[in-house]
């Protein structure tokens, strides 16, 4: 009786220090550290402005291949139509050009065709991901219209760091990163290298012209094409005095897709891969005078260069060694043809300052210079812009009892175009904190964009049984928004509901339009004898509505559920010039539900030894175009594991192993339409991480906009 009684009392003991443990957990778990709604530092749960964050412990249980695969299986606000040209991504109705991608807050540059290559960024490297919806430009200027996306790099404080990750899987995917990271004294060293290649898939040997037509049953058109892909990027830090730091990195990287040969000459025949080669320098610095102050100063120049390598002798438009342009040019195996050279020079001065009464004032100066050359695809072979911004933001805090607090958030851009001058861009957000467990935000931005180089000038052709034309607009106008987003916010004890309703008006949107053959210049249609022809143009009117739903909820310190639904509509009219009247127009892309969930599972065995499960499942419903049919509605699940395995303070060894797309779901939609995914099916992947560390952990100051981390986490 004695040892039931004390083992009675030993048990609730150990659930009393576990539940106030997980009450501590719990109290703990908003503390995450979030910058990119205001370019200023906030606890998340304190954040202005609506941020969903990605935790380092989410990415780790959910063991991504991709940001792709990340972004897609963790939030149902995104979607993805990968291809051999790079991502179509779509974020609340809008896509690429309207969503900014930054890198520890900086710009990635790797457009090709009005698309991202997020292959550039590397997942094994990345300590989580920030996500705020909605026009930013006041902040971050155009290309922020849809909201902006950044992807927060590991920061490595070691005196020395090793680490070597090899994920394999089906279909040839491979994955490889290696780090390297030194420091001596006042100077820090990170190498990072990562290798990407799969051999690709086909889902269907059908090809069709159109949903009716199906031309060709034995077409060795793969859906994923196989591609390899390497970058080598270094970065050292250099503190000079205490509180200045001053930072150099660059990066290189190639990519290369291989095609087959088509079965049939006149309609699918390769005969040259893509190859992409870019490459990137930046430096700059940040002086903290104070605790509350900082000055930071970017300078960065990239280049995405886009070349067709032949595998045949093929006779093509190109240029003779003497830089003369010849019609039907032999091109030899090996030989190579640059399609479009992109690059980008920025500079960036920003600081942020503490004023009497709770106020915080951020300001800065931008400059950006961009330079296509694309001699095939754009007349006179070179296009230019360039953009001056100055933009001033202040926060103010009060609080208005001991339980309510308010934070009003103010900012105004001002744009110089060279090609269509000045604009004001202004922000206004709004939080109201009732006690510990409600918040409520409001947001109205406006947005401005102007036409890039490419949506003017650029012009191809695309070949998939029947040829496309499509062109660029040198009479496109300057593309404006008006965000409106209202949110509210509950947390009780372990559970997190945010549901957000948002309406983003577009005015002259740009988006890709079928047009008659007759509207086109004629030397191209007599050239390529398209079956269609698409331009862009500016929409007279566009509108995407929604609502974001996500709920997360912590049952312990091992067990956490979660999931999110995003509803979509949108709206959008373009004038109809041969019947005098406005006309809808789908923007391409749109599903009207997406939905993600999870469970995930933790627990220490030992100090040795540390086990992770999760179960994951993502749903869109049927996305909407306006040529080639729609993608069909889908839904798959994920099963993931996690082991980890210390040894020492030194040795860290990691296995992770799962089942993506369990039950075997494959989109067998024919070549030429659109998918509403790529998946192969049911594929089977595992990870192993070795990591060797020595030396103290050293005090160190980021230079970018995502300065110090705070642990705690936001699951």
């Amino acid at each position: 009786m004695r040892r039931q009684k004390l083992a009675i009392c030993l048990w609730l003991l150990t659930v009393g220090i576990s539940a106030q443990t997980d009450q501590i957990w719990r109290s703990d778990s908003l503390q995450e550290v979030v910058v990119t709604g205001t370019g200023t530092q906030h606890l998340l749960k304190d954040a202005p402005v609506q941020t969903e964050v990605i935790t380092s412990k989410m990415l780790r249980n959910y063991a991504g291949r991709s940001i792709e695969d990340i972004l897609s299986g963790l939030t149902a606000s995104f979607a993805f139509s990968e291809d051999d040209m790079g991502s179509q991504m779509q974020l609340n109705g809008l896509g690429n050009s309207y969503i900014l991608m930054l890198v520890d807050g900086k710009r990635i540059h790797g457009d090709v065709g009005g698309q991202n290559d997020l292959s550039l960024i590397d997942p094994h490297n990345i300590e989580k991901i920030e996500i705020v919806k909605g026009a930013s430009s006041a902040l971050y200027g155009s290309d922020a219209i849809a909201g902006v996306v950044n992807i927060i790099t590991k920061k490595h404080h070691e005196g020395l760091l090793i680490e070597n990750s090899t994920r394999g899987g089906s279909y040839g995917d491979l994955r490889q990163h290696n780090g390297l990271g030194i420091a001596i004294g006042k100077i820090k060293s990170y190498t990072n290298f990562q290798l990407q290649h799969s051999d690709g898939w086909q889902n269907t040997a059908t090809e069709a012209e159109n949903q009716t037509e199906f031309l060709i049953t034995d077409s060795r058109n793969m859906t994923v094409n196989r591609h390899t892909n390497w970058q080598v990027s270094e970065r050292l830090t250099y503190e000079p005095i205490k509180n200045l730091e001053l930072y150099a990195e660059g990066s290189t990287y190639w990519k290369r897709i291989y095609r087959p040969s088509g079965k049939y000459a006149a309609v699918d025949v390769k005969t040259y891969d893509m190859e992409y080669r870019n490459q990137s320098v930046a430096a700059g610095g940040l002086w903290k005078p104070n605790k509350t102050d900082q000055v930071s100063f970017d300078l960065n120049w990239d280049r995405h260069a886009y070349y067709y390598y032949f595998t045949a002798i093929t006779l093509t438009d190109g240029y003779d060694p003497q830089g003369n342009f010849t019609p039907y040019y032999p091109y030899f195996p090996d030989d190579e043809e640059l399609q479009s050279d992109q690059r980008r020079i920025m500079a960036h001065l920003k600081g942020i300052f503490a004023l009497p009464y709770n106020n915080r004032l951020s300001g800065g100066l931008e400059w950006r210079y961009d330079y296509l050359e694309a001699p095939m695809r754009v007349d006179g072979g070179v296009a230019r812009d360039n953009t001056e911004a100055a933009y001033v933001q202040d926060e103010f805090g009060y609080q208005l009892s001991p339980k309510i607090a308010m934070n009003i958030t103010g900012g105004l851009r001002l744009n110089n175009n060279g090609q269509f001058g000045m604009n004001l861009s202004p922000k206004v957000s709004a939080m109201l904190s009732l006690g510990n467990d409600i918040r409520l935000r409001a947001t109205w931005s406006q947005g401005f964009k102007a036409p890039t180089p490419k949506e003017q000038h650029y012009r191809y052709v695309k070949y998939m049984n029947a040829t496309y034309l499509y062109l660029g607009n040198e009479d496109l106008k300057p593309q404006t928004s008006n965000y409106y987003g209202v949110s509210g916010e509950y947390n009780w004890q372990g559970l997190n509901i945010t549901l957000t309703g948002y309406i983003n008006n577009v005015k002259d949107m740009i988006t890709l339009v079928t047009i008659p053959n007759n509207q086109a210049p004629a030397e191209y249609i007599v050239k390529y004898d398209p079956k269609k022809t698409r331009q862009y143009q500016n929409l007279e009117t566009a509108e995407t509505k929604g609502i974001d739903l996500s709920l997360r909820y912590r049952l312990n310190r091992e067990w956490m559920l979660g999931g999110s639904y995003s509803y979509l509509d949108t709206d959008a009219k373009q004038y109809d010039t041969n019947h005098d009247m406005l006309v809808d127009v789908i923007i391409d892309g749109t599903a009207h539900h997406k939905g993600s969930w999870f469970a995930t599972w933790n627990h220490d065995f030992s100090p040795a030894y540390q086990m992770g499960v999760g179960i994951y499942g993502r749903m869109s419903s049927k996305r909407y175009y306006q040529i080639d049919g729609d993608g069909k509605g889908y839904q798959t699940w994920r099963l993931s594991t996690n082991h980890e395995f210390p040894v020492g303070k030194k040795w860290l060894f990691r296995l992770e192993a799962g089942i993506d797309n369990i039950f075997d779901y494959v989109d067998t939609t024919p070549h030429g339409l659109h998918l509403g995914t790529t998946t192969p099916g049911r594929t089977i992947y595992g990870t192993l991480t070795i990591r060797f560390t020595h030396g103290k952990k050293l005090r160190f100051t980021n230079n970018s906009i995502n300065s110090k981390s705070n642990e705690n986490e936001q699951d």
